[in-house]
């Protein structure tokens, strides 16, 4: 599962960096074709990425543990774009069906880790 989480954070940094308009719908608010949000779009697919790139590393070479407290930590990040897609007119339904709920995939994914 934590496998899978990591590389999914890859795929989602790759999607904000070669097809950021499809990638910030998705996310739940899409980019202004008016406004100059490439650079955040760049920074979020970014972000994404190394969190995909340090789970990873540190499930190769730190082992479950180690995993498991990055992904409680990292649990944040959905948790903050569920907020963020509520503040900026974007629906309920993506804010919790999407990134609510990967909040507590991940924070399913560290239980299920500090467990091992």
């Amino acid at each position: 599962m934590a496998v899978v989480l990591d590389l999914f954070c890859l795929f989602l940094g790759y999607r904000f960096l070669f097809q950021p308009g499809p990638a910030a719908a998705g996310y739940g608010v899409p980019a202004r074709p008016d406004g100059d949000a490439g650079a955040y779009l760049t920074v979020k697919g970014f972000r994404d990425g190394v969190h995909g790139v340090v789970g990873l590393a540190l499930l190769a070479f730190a082992g479950a543990r180690a995993e498991a407290w990055f992904m409680l930590a990292v649990a944040l990040v959905p948790l903050f774009d569920t907020l963020t897609v509520l503040r900026h007119g974007g629906t309920k339904a993506v804010a919790f069906g999407i990134h609510f709920a990967t909040a507590v995939v991940v924070l399913i994914g560290a239980g299920l880790l500090f467990a091992v």
